[in-house]
Protein backbone atom coordinates (compact mmCIF):
# COMPACT_ATOMS: atom_id res chain seq x y z
CA UNK A 1 0.00 0.00 0.00
CA UNK A 2 1.21 3.26 -0.56
CA UNK A 3 0.64 6.09 1.99
CA UNK A 4 -1.17 8.56 0.90
CA UNK A 5 1.12 12.04 1.23
CA UNK A 6 -1.40 14.99 0.80
CA UNK A 7 -5.05 15.42 0.99
CA UNK A 8 -7.91 17.32 -0.98
CA UNK A 9 -10.01 19.51 0.83
CA UNK A 10 -13.04 20.31 -1.20
CA UNK A 11 -14.01 23.29 1.26
CA UNK A 12 -17.54 24.36 2.49
CA UNK A 13 -18.89 24.76 -1.18
CA UNK A 14 -18.42 23.70 -4.52
CA UNK A 15 -20.89 25.73 -6.27
CA UNK A 16 -19.40 28.24 -8.22
CA UNK A 17 -22.21 31.10 -8.20
CA UNK A 18 -21.93 31.45 -4.29
CA UNK A 19 -18.58 30.58 -3.52
CA UNK A 20 -17.80 34.54 -3.56
CA UNK A 21 -21.02 35.44 -1.39
CA UNK A 22 -19.66 33.37 1.16
CA UNK A 23 -16.20 34.09 1.04
CA UNK A 24 -17.28 37.55 2.23
CA UNK A 25 -19.07 36.66 4.56
CA UNK A 26 -17.19 34.32 6.32
CA UNK A 27 -14.47 36.57 5.95
CA UNK A 28 -16.10 39.49 7.57
CA UNK A 29 -17.58 37.24 10.40
CA UNK A 30 -13.91 36.14 11.45
CA UNK A 31 -12.65 39.73 11.46
CA UNK A 32 -14.98 39.90 13.51
CA UNK A 33 -14.56 37.77 15.56
CA UNK A 34 -10.88 38.43 15.91
CA UNK A 35 -11.93 42.40 16.70
CA UNK A 36 -14.11 41.29 19.46
CA UNK A 37 -12.18 38.74 21.29
CA UNK A 38 -8.77 41.42 21.08
CA UNK A 39 -11.11 44.01 22.38
CA UNK A 40 -12.26 42.10 25.65
CA UNK A 41 -8.71 40.74 26.16
CA UNK A 42 -7.38 44.80 25.89
CA UNK A 43 -9.92 45.84 28.43
CA UNK A 44 -9.24 42.97 30.96
CA UNK A 45 -5.86 43.34 31.13
CA UNK A 46 -6.03 47.55 30.76
CA UNK A 47 -8.35 47.92 33.49
CA UNK A 48 -7.88 47.20 37.31
CA UNK A 49 -12.35 46.51 37.58
CA UNK A 50 -11.86 43.29 35.66
CA UNK A 51 -9.58 41.54 37.88
CA UNK A 52 -11.63 39.53 38.58
CA UNK A 53 -12.01 35.71 38.68
CA UNK A 54 -14.99 35.86 35.84
CA UNK A 55 -13.31 38.31 33.80
CA UNK A 56 -9.85 36.37 34.12
CA UNK A 57 -12.05 32.98 32.62
CA UNK A 58 -13.59 35.26 30.00
CA UNK A 59 -10.30 36.67 29.09
CA UNK A 60 -9.06 33.02 28.85
CA UNK A 61 -12.02 32.30 26.59
CA UNK A 62 -11.52 34.88 24.72
CA UNK A 63 -8.02 34.06 23.40
CA UNK A 64 -9.30 30.24 22.72
CA UNK A 65 -11.27 31.75 20.57
CA UNK A 66 -9.26 33.63 18.43
CA UNK A 67 -6.69 30.97 18.23
CA UNK A 68 -9.74 28.38 17.45
CA UNK A 69 -11.14 30.67 14.15
CA UNK A 70 -7.75 31.45 13.33
CA UNK A 71 -7.07 26.90 13.30
CA UNK A 72 -10.61 26.19 11.18
CA UNK A 73 -11.24 29.60 9.28
CA UNK A 74 -8.29 30.36 6.88
CA UNK A 75 -8.92 26.86 5.15
CA UNK A 76 -12.43 27.24 5.08
CA UNK A 77 -11.29 30.81 3.41
CA UNK A 78 -8.75 28.90 1.26
CA UNK A 79 -11.65 26.25 0.31
CA UNK A 80 -14.37 29.05 -1.16
CA UNK A 81 -11.66 31.34 -2.65
CA UNK A 82 -10.03 28.85 -4.92
CA UNK A 83 -12.19 25.63 -4.63
CA UNK A 84 -10.60 22.17 -3.41
CA UNK A 85 -7.05 22.57 -2.83
CA UNK A 86 -3.79 20.23 -1.63
CA UNK A 87 -2.68 19.93 2.42
CA UNK A 88 -0.14 17.89 2.98
CA UNK A 89 0.14 14.76 5.65
CA UNK A 90 1.83 16.41 7.86
CA UNK A 91 -0.33 19.99 7.84
CA UNK A 92 -3.66 18.23 8.02
CA UNK A 93 -2.56 16.29 11.24
CA UNK A 94 -1.29 19.59 12.78
CA UNK A 95 -4.45 21.10 12.27
CA UNK A 96 -6.30 18.39 13.51
CA UNK A 97 -4.38 18.30 16.82
CA UNK A 98 -4.92 21.93 17.59
CA UNK A 99 -8.63 22.03 16.69
CA UNK A 100 -9.19 19.16 19.38
CA UNK A 101 -6.90 20.79 21.71
CA UNK A 102 -8.69 24.18 21.49
CA UNK A 103 -12.16 22.41 21.18
CA UNK A 104 -11.69 19.95 24.52
CA UNK A 105 -10.35 23.17 26.44
CA UNK A 106 -13.83 25.56 25.24
CA UNK A 107 -15.67 22.30 26.63
CA UNK A 108 -13.54 22.65 30.27
CA UNK A 109 -13.04 25.93 30.35
CA UNK A 110 -16.76 26.69 29.63
CA UNK A 111 -17.76 23.97 32.57
CA UNK A 112 -15.61 25.79 34.77
CA UNK A 113 -17.06 29.54 33.83
CA UNK A 114 -20.44 27.96 34.95
CA UNK A 115 -19.04 26.65 38.17
CA UNK A 116 -17.52 30.54 39.04
CA UNK A 117 -21.27 31.80 38.56
CA UNK A 118 -22.54 29.32 40.64
CA UNK A 119 -19.95 29.77 43.57
CA UNK A 120 -21.04 33.97 43.04
CA UNK A 121 -25.02 33.43 43.24
CA UNK A 122 -25.37 30.64 45.13
CA UNK A 123 -22.32 31.13 47.92
CA UNK A 124 -21.29 34.47 47.61
CA UNK A 125 -20.12 35.05 51.19
CA UNK A 126 -17.48 32.19 50.24
CA UNK A 127 -16.64 33.46 46.77
CA UNK A 128 -13.16 34.94 47.46
CA UNK A 129 -11.72 32.17 49.27
CA UNK A 130 -13.79 29.42 46.41
CA UNK A 131 -12.50 31.60 43.56
CA UNK A 132 -9.38 32.90 44.98
CA UNK A 133 -6.84 33.63 42.33
CA UNK A 134 -4.93 29.47 42.79
CA UNK A 135 -7.91 28.39 42.32
CA UNK A 136 -9.30 30.40 39.07
CA UNK A 137 -5.42 29.38 37.47
CA UNK A 138 -5.64 25.76 38.42
CA UNK A 139 -8.95 25.24 36.56
CA UNK A 140 -7.91 26.98 33.71
CA UNK A 141 -4.60 25.21 33.76
CA UNK A 142 -6.99 21.95 33.72
CA UNK A 143 -8.46 23.18 31.08
CA UNK A 144 -5.94 23.65 28.48
CA UNK A 145 -3.94 21.00 29.81
CA UNK A 146 -6.92 18.47 29.66
CA UNK A 147 -7.34 19.65 26.34
CA UNK A 148 -3.84 18.65 25.34
CA UNK A 149 -4.02 15.37 26.70
CA UNK A 150 -7.04 14.30 24.77
CA UNK A 151 -5.67 15.77 21.68
CA UNK A 152 -2.24 14.07 22.00
CA UNK A 153 -4.32 10.46 22.31
CA UNK A 154 -6.74 11.16 19.74
CA UNK A 155 -4.48 12.90 16.87
CA UNK A 156 -1.68 9.76 17.32
CA UNK A 157 -4.39 7.14 16.82
CA UNK A 158 -5.56 8.76 13.47
CA UNK A 159 -2.43 9.70 12.45
CA UNK A 160 -0.88 6.33 13.01
CA UNK A 161 -3.77 4.66 10.81
CA UNK A 162 -2.87 3.92 6.84
CA UNK A 163 -4.09 6.04 4.08
CA UNK A 164 -3.64 4.45 1.00
CA UNK A 165 -6.28 6.13 -1.26
CA UNK A 166 -8.48 7.95 -2.05
CA UNK A 167 -7.09 11.24 -0.65
CA UNK A 168 -10.20 13.63 -1.09
CA UNK A 169 -11.91 15.05 2.35
CA UNK A 170 -15.61 16.46 1.72
CA UNK A 171 -14.74 19.26 4.29
CA UNK A 172 -13.01 22.69 4.75
CA UNK A 173 -10.69 21.13 7.40
CA UNK A 174 -8.88 17.95 8.54
CA UNK A 175 -11.34 16.84 10.70
CA UNK A 176 -11.66 13.52 12.97
CA UNK A 177 -14.79 11.73 10.63
CA UNK A 178 -13.47 12.69 7.81
CA UNK A 179 -10.75 11.03 8.12
CA UNK A 180 -11.70 7.95 9.23
CA UNK A 181 -13.72 7.65 6.56
CA UNK A 182 -10.28 7.74 3.89
CA UNK A 183 -8.86 5.37 6.07
CA UNK A 184 -7.63 2.02 4.60
CA UNK A 185 -6.92 -0.25 7.54
CA UNK A 186 -8.98 -1.07 10.25
CA UNK A 187 -10.97 1.82 12.68
CA UNK A 188 -12.65 -0.19 14.96
CA UNK A 189 -9.95 0.39 18.14
CA UNK A 190 -9.53 4.01 16.68
CA UNK A 191 -13.09 4.85 16.88
CA UNK A 192 -13.75 3.73 20.71
CA UNK A 193 -10.61 5.77 21.77
CA UNK A 194 -12.39 8.70 19.57
CA UNK A 195 -15.60 7.99 20.93
CA UNK A 196 -14.91 6.90 24.35
CA UNK A 197 -12.36 10.25 24.80
CA UNK A 198 -15.62 12.12 23.32
CA UNK A 199 -18.23 11.10 26.00
CA UNK A 200 -15.73 11.63 28.39
CA UNK A 201 -14.93 15.44 27.64
CA UNK A 202 -18.60 16.44 26.26
CA UNK A 203 -20.62 14.87 28.77
CA UNK A 204 -18.66 15.13 31.38
CA UNK A 205 -17.99 19.10 30.88
CA UNK A 206 -21.98 19.25 29.92
CA UNK A 207 -23.04 17.74 32.75
CA UNK A 208 -20.84 20.10 34.97
CA UNK A 209 -21.94 23.31 33.41
CA UNK A 210 -25.80 21.75 33.29
CA UNK A 211 -24.97 21.06 37.39
CA UNK A 212 -23.80 24.68 38.24
CA UNK A 213 -26.91 26.25 36.29
CA UNK A 214 -29.32 24.43 37.73
CA UNK A 215 -28.34 25.29 40.89
CA UNK A 216 -28.28 28.62 40.07
CA UNK A 217 -31.70 28.59 38.35
CA UNK A 218 -33.00 27.25 42.21
CA UNK A 219 -31.19 29.76 43.79
CA UNK A 220 -32.82 32.49 41.36
CA UNK A 221 -36.28 31.59 42.41
CA UNK A 222 -35.60 31.91 46.11
CA UNK A 223 -34.81 35.68 45.20
CA UNK A 224 -37.37 37.68 47.35
CA UNK A 225 -36.57 40.56 44.50
CA UNK A 226 -38.38 40.41 41.07
CA UNK A 227 -36.03 42.32 39.22
CA UNK A 228 -32.82 40.72 40.38
CA UNK A 229 -34.71 36.99 39.21
CA UNK A 230 -35.08 38.64 35.86
CA UNK A 231 -31.69 40.39 35.56
CA UNK A 232 -30.39 36.35 36.25
CA UNK A 233 -32.75 34.71 34.86
CA UNK A 234 -31.97 36.88 31.55
CA UNK A 235 -28.09 36.24 31.70
CA UNK A 236 -28.39 32.58 32.45
CA UNK A 237 -30.44 31.94 29.75
CA UNK A 238 -28.47 33.59 27.25
CA UNK A 239 -25.55 31.60 28.87
CA UNK A 240 -27.79 28.39 28.20
CA UNK A 241 -28.18 29.17 25.11
CA UNK A 242 -24.78 29.49 23.86
CA UNK A 243 -23.54 26.03 25.51
CA UNK A 244 -26.19 24.63 23.89
CA UNK A 245 -25.77 25.27 20.59
CA UNK A 246 -22.05 24.18 20.62
CA UNK A 247 -22.65 21.16 22.87
CA UNK A 248 -25.65 19.78 20.82
CA UNK A 249 -23.80 20.30 17.58
CA UNK A 250 -20.37 18.74 19.27
CA UNK A 251 -21.58 15.73 20.95
CA UNK A 252 -23.67 15.42 17.69
CA UNK A 253 -20.72 14.84 15.54
CA UNK A 254 -18.25 13.60 17.83
CA UNK A 255 -20.09 11.23 20.24
CA UNK A 256 -21.27 8.69 17.85
CA UNK A 257 -19.40 5.61 17.85
CA UNK A 258 -19.18 5.45 14.45
CA UNK A 259 -18.05 7.18 10.98
CA UNK A 260 -20.42 9.90 10.11
CA UNK A 261 -21.57 9.15 6.43
CA UNK A 262 -23.67 12.35 5.61
CA UNK A 263 -20.38 14.56 5.20
CA UNK A 264 -22.83 17.74 4.26
CA UNK A 265 -24.81 17.44 7.81
CA UNK A 266 -21.07 17.27 8.94
CA UNK A 267 -19.83 20.48 7.49
CA UNK A 268 -23.01 22.54 8.26
CA UNK A 269 -22.61 21.53 11.87
CA UNK A 270 -19.08 22.41 11.85
CA UNK A 271 -19.98 25.68 10.96
CA UNK A 272 -22.08 26.32 13.90
CA UNK A 273 -19.05 25.45 16.58
CA UNK A 274 -16.18 26.78 14.31
CA UNK A 275 -17.64 30.03 13.47
CA UNK A 276 -20.97 30.77 14.75
CA UNK A 277 -20.10 30.21 18.49
CA UNK A 278 -16.68 31.97 18.70
CA UNK A 279 -18.48 35.34 17.52
CA UNK A 280 -21.45 35.20 19.77
CA UNK A 281 -19.74 34.18 22.81
CA UNK A 282 -18.07 37.54 23.55
CA UNK A 283 -21.43 39.41 22.69
CA UNK A 284 -23.22 36.82 24.93
CA UNK A 285 -20.40 36.90 27.92
CA UNK A 286 -18.74 39.64 27.96
CA UNK A 287 -20.48 42.55 25.43
CA UNK A 288 -23.95 42.47 27.13
CA UNK A 289 -22.01 42.70 30.57
CA UNK A 290 -22.67 45.80 32.76
CA UNK A 291 -19.23 46.33 34.12
CA UNK A 292 -17.74 45.88 30.73
CA UNK A 293 -19.95 48.46 28.91
CA UNK A 294 -18.42 50.80 31.71
CA UNK A 295 -15.28 50.37 31.03
CA UNK A 296 -15.51 50.34 27.06
CA UNK A 297 -17.15 53.56 27.51
CA UNK A 298 -14.34 54.96 29.75
CA UNK A 299 -11.58 53.54 26.78
CA UNK A 300 -13.47 54.83 23.99
CA UNK A 301 -13.97 58.34 26.24
CA UNK A 302 -17.76 58.06 25.53
CA UNK A 303 -20.07 60.09 28.31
Amino acid sequence: MTRVQEFVLLGLSTRLDIRDVLFAIFLTLYLLTLLENTLIIYLICSHSELHKPMYFFLGNLSCLEMCYVSVTMPSLLVGLRTGPYHISFTVCMTQLFFFIVLIGTECTLLASMAYDRYVAICHPLHYPLLMRPQVCLGLAMTSWLGGLLVSVVKTSCIASLSYCGPNVLNHFFCDVSPLLNLSCTHVALTELVDFISAIVIFCGTLLGALASYSAIGVAVLHMPSAAARRKAFSTCASHLVVVGIFYSAALFIYCRPSRIKSMDLNKVLSVIYTVVTPMCNPIIYCLRNREVHVVLRKTLHWP
